[in-house]
């Protein structure tokens, strides 16, 4: 719960809901009872405008922050261009992250985080949809 709550307030910080519709959802979320039914989150923000964000931080102090928009990944995916082999140096860090597993997600119109990794020697990788 404090991952969507979390979520919720980073979404009032950016003007997507006002206060009033972010409470709202918080006390959802924590069980309270509302009058009103409350849209859901995913249907004021349309899946082709969201982001793909790509986090990697390495033990060596590397980091790595990428957002690109969904529909570009898409259709990046969808010609089975594979960017991340062909840069040099990137493959280390990309090379524990199942393409097929972002290609689904997208098609399912997921929402949230798809990816987490924690390698043994400290290097760190999230992906999101958001």
């Amino acid at each position: 719960m404090k991952d969507e709550i979390s979520r919720i307030l980073t979404m009032v910080e950016e003007g997507k809901i006002d206060k009033e519709k972010a409470s709202e959802l918080i006390n959802i979320l924590q069980g309270k009872e509302q009058s009103e039914p409350v849209s859901l989150i995913k249907e004021r923000i349309p899946y082709g405008n969201k982001m793909l964000k790509i986090r990697v931080t390495s033990d060596e102090g590397d980091n790595i922050n990428v957002n690109l928009p969904i529909n570009l990944v898409k259709a990046v995916l969808k010609v089975g261009t594979n960017i991340a082999e062909k840069i040099p140096e990137a493959s280390k860090y990309v090379k524990d992250i199942n393409i097929d597993l972002l290609i689904e997600a997208i098609e399912n119109e997921l929402d949230g985080q798809i990816v987490d990794i924690n390698s043994a020697n400290g290097d760190k990788v999230f992906v999101v949809i958001e």
